[in-house]
Formats: structure tokens, sequence, C-alpha cells
């Protein structure tokens, strides 16, 4: 059977519903939850505590957590959380009800959403290989489904409607986003059961949490396929730090036409998550993520020499279409190539790494642009991204992608879910 004709299984259109009102609901608190700090201070600090909190889990816990999900059964873990931050968010709903909102109540809140987050998005990454039997061609139209309506709800929809109902009222953001939480619960629970991996030898948390960090790095394929993010982080968040001065100052654009400017962003990524499928099929997994990087580091380089706004909201969403397919096809790889046992030590390391660069990437662009001006980051963030690219251009090439799916395939008479591979440094695996 052709791949066009593949069928996507049922449930998968459960889980992409839940997926996609979950990232609506994200978007709203997004947008809403800097709007309520800033109306109970204006306190550049106590506002950045509230921003950091959401990223702190995955910095402190994110290994462990993967290490947890792989031990719980993955649909459970995802509908509890999702039912745990419905119950969060109905918390600071009521405090703005009752006018006893703080700083401090915002950032606990935030910090365990993120917590949620981490065990969700980690739970889910590891369910949809299972769900699609590690096909690598569903597992891409999966990816890019889920990619664009992330991008859709959360950088389109979610925002202005956040704003909007902030502006109704000061809980109801909060309440809106814990109602798509709870739909989501509901949908999750409906999804069907899958195999629970079989377990490893009985060992710690930690142990198994070093295990499933040592698989990343030992495999090349693996580790090329986590350093982008994470080298990509750096860059990116160094143009993110200075790019509304740069828009001001360089492009002379207003608080509206910068909207503008990231709208342009987010329209790029959809296209780009849409077509991540063909790039893959025409010129090989590993080489569509070269090009795909090489895309986004000239990209920077074409904002930074931008003369005039169209020229950059262009740059950015050349940039958006790289990264929207490179966010298909990176994960997509992983899920097809890792053991179901290790997936979610496997996907929250990746993630780990990608989110412990960012705040490198936001002080090293505040410096550059302090210690020289304000183009030098994107400057710096174009050659950053170019430099990854032909270091790692070796470490997912067709060839190891190819040898990689092989190994991971598996018999024609071997149950999917059975399937397995060695971990470095750990017992054999007991039944």
């Amino acid at each position: 059977m052709s791949a066009d004709r593949k069928e996507l299984p049922t449930g998968f259109g459960r889980l992409w519903t839940a997926q996609t009102v979950s990232s609506l609901g994200d978007g709203v608190t997004h947008a809403a939850l800097p709007l309520l700090a800033l109306t109970l201070t204006r306190d550049p600090m106590a506002l950045a505590v509230v921003t950091a909190a959401g990223t702190l889990p995955w910095l402190l816990f994110g290994v462990l957590g993967g290490a947890l999900v792989d031990r719980w059964d993955r649909r459970r873990t995802m509908w509890v959380a999702d039912a745990g931050r419905a119950v969060l968010l109905a918390i600071p709903g009521a405090a703005a009800v009752l006018d006893v909102l703080s700083i401090p109540l915002l950032a606990a809140v935030a910090f365990l959403l993120g917590l949620g987050g981490l065990f969700f998005d980690t739970a889910a990454t590891a369910f949809l290989p299972e769900l699609l039997r590690r096909d690598p061609e569903l597992l891409e139209r999966a990816n890019s489904r889920l990619r664009g309506s992330q991008t859709a709800m959360s950088g389109f929809a979610g925002p202005p409607a956040g704003s909007a109902l902030l502006a109704v009222g000061r809980a109801v953001p909060l309440l809106a986003d814990a109602v798509s939480f709870l739909l989501s619960a509901l949908l999750v629970r409906t999804l069907p059961a899958m195999p629970r991996p079989v377990p490893e030898a009985r060992e710690s948390l930690v142990r198994q949490a070093r295990a499933g960090a040592s698989y990343v790095f030992r495999d090349r394929l693996l580790l090329g396929l986590a350093l982008r993010p994470a080298v990509g982080n750096i860059a990116f968040l160094a143009v993110e730090t200075v790019l509304a001065l740069f828009a001001h100052d360089r492009l002379g654009i207003d608080t509206y036409g910068f909207g503008l400017l990231l709208t342009a962003e987010a329209g790029g990524g959809l296209l780009g998550a849409g077509i991540a499928s063909q790039l893959g099929r025409r010129l090989g997994t590993g080489t569509a993520l070269t090009c795909t990087a090489a895309i986004e580091g000239l990209a920077v380089l074409g904002l930074a020499a931008a003369p005039n706004p169209y020229v950059a909201g262009s740059a950015l969403a050349v940039c958006g279409a790289g990264m929207g397919a490179t966010m298909v096809l990176a994960p997509s790889l992983r899920q097809a190539i890792v053991p179901a046992h290790l997936m979610g030590r496997v996907a929250s390391t990746s993630r780990m790494l990608a989110m412990c660069a960012a705040p490198v990437g936001a002080f090293l662009g505040g410096w550059l642009a302090t210690a020289y001006d304000v183009r030098t980051p994107l400057c710096a963030a174009a050659g950053l991204l170019l430099a990854m690219t032909a270091i790692t251009a070796s470490m997912t090439s067709n060839r190891r992608v190819e040898a990689a799916l092989r190994a991971a395939a598996p018999a024609p008479d071997a149950d999917p879910a059975a399937s397995r591979a060695p971990v470095p440094g750990t017992a054999p695996e007991m039944s």
C-alpha cells in the first residue's frame, strides 16, 4: 500500500483534537498570565519571575520526569496531567474573583503548569509512536497535523483571545484555559490503551534517568537531533531578545507592525509543518533536516541585513518555515527509532538540553547588543546556526537515518510494542 493511502487510526483524531483544544488554552494563558502580572506590579524582576517559573520544571526535573513517564501508563499520565492543570487554574481564577491574586501565586501556578506540561508532553511524545505502530510515514503526517494546529491555536488564535477575555474579567482567561484542559483530559481518557513497555531490571529512578541520557549522547544520530534544537535555541533566543529593539530602531516598526512580524513567522511555521513530509520523501529525512537548518541560518542572516520591514517579514517567514519543517521531521524520526521503553527519557533529555540553552541565548543576545550594536546578535545567531548545520550534517545524514530505521523496524511477525534495543550501562531487562 502506498504512503498516500495509509490511514491514521481513529484514536489519533481524538488525540489531535485534545491537543488542539489544549493549545488554544495555552495560547490564552500565554498572553493573559503576563498581563495579569502586569496588573499587580511594574517591577521587571517580578514579571521575569513569573515568566521564568514556567520553564524551571524542564531544567530541574526534565530527565527524571522522562524516567517516570517510562515507568507509568502514558495515556493515564496525559489525562491526569491535564485534569490536574484544569483544577490548578481554578485557584488563581478564584483568587482573581476574590481580589487576592499575587505575584507569588502566579509564579507558583506557572511552575506547576510547566510541571504538568512536562509530564503531558513527554507522555504524548512516547504514546504517539505506539498508537501509530512506529510507522515513519504516519508519524510525519501526524506530527505535521499536531504541529500545524499547535501553531495555529497557540500562535494565532490563543493570544488575542486571551487579551480579549482578560478585558472581560481577570478570572475569565484562566477559567477558559481550565475548561480546555478538562476537555483535553476527557478526550485523552477515551484513547485506546497501549501495552505498557516491558519493565527494566529494578533500578533507582536516577540510574534509569542517567541511562536514558546516556542513550542520547552515545548515539550520533540522536545526539545530532538533540544538538540542533539546543544550539538553535541559543541562536533564536539571542534574536528574540533584541528583535523588538531591532524592529523599532533599525526598521522603524511600531507595536502593531511588530505583531505582524511575529505573525509572518508563525505563518511560515504553518507552511513548513505542512510541507515537511513532502520534503522528507523528496530529499530523504537527513538531507531535508540539513536543508531546513541551513535555511534557518540564511534567513536570520537575511533578517540582519534587512533594509525594510517587508524584507524582514519575509526573512522571518522563511525562518519560521524551516523551523516548522524541522519540528515535524526530527521528532517523527526520533519516535520511529527509539525503543518504546526509552522514549520518555530520550524525549525529555532532548527537550531539557533545548530548554537549558535558552537562557544562554538570551544573555548572549543582550550582551552582544550592549557591547556592539543591535544587529550583532542577529549576525552571531546566523553564524551559529550555519556552523551547527555543518557540524551535524554528517550526524543526521540519509545513510545514518536509513540504517537507524532498518535497525528499529520490527520483524514481520513481531509485535511492534515488544521491540527493544540495548541500553548502554543498564542491566538486562527482566520479564
